[in-house]
C-alpha cells in the first residue's frame, strides 16, 4: 500500500492528499474491510512527512467512518461503509475533492467530465 501513495507539491495540503488517496483506495477495493493499514509512523517515514500530518489524515478518515483505530492494535479499514447522511452534500464534497485533484494534475473540468461520462457508459 505504501508504494501506491504519492505526494505532490501542488498546493494541496499533504494530509488532504493522503486522506483522499486512502479514501480512493478503500473506494475501489484496493484496501478491503478489516485490512490493517501501516502504522502512522510507518507512513510518515515512508513519505518523509511529519507524523502529525499522517495522524490528521487518519483521524479525518476515522471521523468519516472509513477507518477504525484500535489502540494497541492498529488502524483498520472499517467493516461497513458509512451511510451517507445527505447524498447531495456527499456528492458535492466528493466533486470538490475530485475537481481539486484534477486541477492539481493539470486536467480541466471538461476533460474530467468526459472521463466521468466514459465511466458511466461502462457501468461504473
Amino acid at each position: 500500500m505504501l508504494e501506491d501513495l504519492a505526494l505532490q507539491d501542488n498546493g494541496i495540503p499533504i494530509y488532504v492528499q493522503l486522506r483522499d488517496q486512502l479514501s480512493a483506495m478503500i473506494g475501489r477495493g484496493a484496501l478491503r474491510p478489516g485490512q490493517r493499514l501501516p502504522t502512522m509512523r510507518e507512513v510518515a517515514v515512508a513519505l518523509r512527512v511529519d507524523l502529525n500530518t499522517v495522524q490528521r489524515a487518519y483521524a479525518e478518515l476515522e471521523r468519516e467512518g472509513l477507518l477504525t483505530l484500535v489502540r494497541g492494535r492498529g488502524t483498520f479499514v472499517a467493516q461497513t461503509p458509512p451511510k451517507p447522511r445527505d447524498r447531495k452534500a456527499e456528492a458535492d464534497t466528493l466533486a470538490g475533492k475530485v475537481a481539486a485533484q484534477a486541477k492539481a494534475a493539470g486536467l480541466g473540468l471538461e476533460e474530467l467530465m468526459e472521463a466521468l461520462k466514459t465511466l458511466k457508459g461502462q457501468g461504473a
